[in-house]
């Protein structure tokens, strides 16, 4: 099984060499990522993707540590690499 990690640089490298990926992974970020890396993702986990630029600076917040069941269960399997 792969690390989440590993499936984030996938992405992120595949995105850099494909304009049309990088326009799905921003249009429909869960579809395109399900798809590249034959993973479901939970109906109840949403998927935002930044573009990010020289003007702009994204901060990403470390999850609230009450997650649920669900969420806990994904992490597990490797389905997300945020927490």
């Amino acid at each position: 099984m792969r690390s989440g990690d590993d499936m984030l640089k996938q992405i992120v490298e595949k995105s850099a060499l494909d304009a049309e990926f990088r326009q799905q992974l921003l249009d429909d970020p869960k579809s395109t990522i399900s798809g590249e890396l034959g993973i479901t993702i939970p109906d109840s986990m949403n998927v935002v993707v930044h573009e990010s630029d020289m003007q702009t600076v994204h901060l990403a917040l470390p999850p609230d540590p009450n997650i649920t069941e669900e969420q806990l269960e994904a992490i597990s399997a490797g389905l997300c690499c945020c927490w």
